[in-house]
């Protein structure tokens, strides 16, 4: 007498031999399957906890080692400052840096300025001026564009409060024996990484049409990455002596 197909179908959930869902090649599979997700989980999190190291690294420790090394160049240069004759108006000095920058908008302390916009230079935690592709002028020429560069994120983040900075708010900057005040008066949120005009000497993009002294400042953006450039541009507004005690201008107070 033939089975019945409730007969000889097997109850759910019964041994089905190695072939079946149910049997030892089965519970092979599910256990390899499991250790499968479970070393995969592991891996996930270990790469989590590799990714929040690097991102502490990369935002937190380097800034605590550039501000260090920032800290003992600084030190180096005003001690060299200290040590030299007194020199004649406007002069600059340019061991080791050429002076310091102050923005009270961006709450920075004072930043150390040193030649060139090289990653091995901004890394150390300062800013630093153009020498290409459009070179810089100085703070004490007669006419031109004073143009300079600093980390937006990581390594010191000297510009990181960039967009803090309004049209009319001071931008001083301290050599050994002179305060260059500036003002702010023209502010580009965001233009390519390969745009040169924006260090020109008559800067157009600006809004400037003749040569006048400039302070221009270049950064990353957005917050961190490195696709676009913020810029600030300033205008000399006037130049004051250093005295003995280096009382800073009343912008600075």
């Amino acid at each position: 007498m033939s089975a019945t197909r409730d007969e000889a179908a097997p109850p759910q959930g019964a041994d089905t031999g190695p072939s079946g869902r149910g049997g030892p090649g089965g519970r092979a599979r599910r256990g390899r399957a499991a250790g499968f997700a479970a070393l995969l989980g592991e891996l996930l999190i270990t790469a989590g906890l590799v990714l929040a190291l690097f991102v502490v690294y990369s935002l937190w420790w380097t800034n605590v080692v550039a501000d260090h090394e920032a800290g003992r160049q600084g030190d180096r240069v005003r001690d060299h400052w200290a040590r030299q004759p007194q020199r004649g108006p406007g002069a600059l000095d340019t061991k080791s840096g050429i002076g310091f920058l102050h923005v009270p908008a961006m709450r920075n302390g004072e930043v150390l300025v040193k030649k060139g916009t090289a990653t091995g230079i901004l890394n150390d935690g300062v800013a630093g001026y153009y020498t290409d592709p459009v070179k810089s002028a100085l703070p004490q020429d007669d006419m031109g564009n004073f143009t300079l560069a600093a980390h937006r994120d990581g390594h010191g983040a000297k510009f990181h409060n960039i967009d803090k900075l309004r049209k009319g708010d001071p931008i001083v900057f301290e050599s050994r024996d002179r305060w260059y005040v500036y003002r702010v008066f023209a502010i580009l949120p965001q233009t390519s990484k390969y745009d040169v005009e924006v260090l020109d000497q008559v800067p157009a993009k600006a809004g400037v049409k003749k040569p006048g002294r400039y302070i221009t400042l270049t950064t990353c953006t957005p917050v961190y990455t490195s696709d676009y450039r913020y810029i600030v541009w300033g205008k000399l507004e006037r130049v004051d002596p250093v005295d003995a005690k280096r009382t800073p201008p009343a912008e600075l107070r």
